[in-house]
């Protein structure tokens, strides 16, 4: 009388954000991925200062 409970387990993908980055140098755009695969953070010129690129949509707030 031994029944085997099976769950199903559902993955659900994991929503990942694709952050770039500019190097303050020269100014080659870097994604966060391709950062986390190099073993220091570092820009192919050898500059380490990066800047997050911001999107070109301006968001704009009514005043109350």
């Amino acid at each position: 009388m031994a029944e085997e409970i099976t769950e199903e387990i559902e993955e659900t993908p994991v929503e990942t954000f694709d952050v770039n980055y500019a190097c303050l140098r020269c100014g080659t755009i870097v994604s966060n991925t391709e950062l986390s695969r190099l073993p220091e953070i570092k820009c192919i010129c050898g500059f380490r200062v990066f800047t997050k690129v911001r999107p070109p949509v301006v968001k704009t707030v009514k005043a109350i």
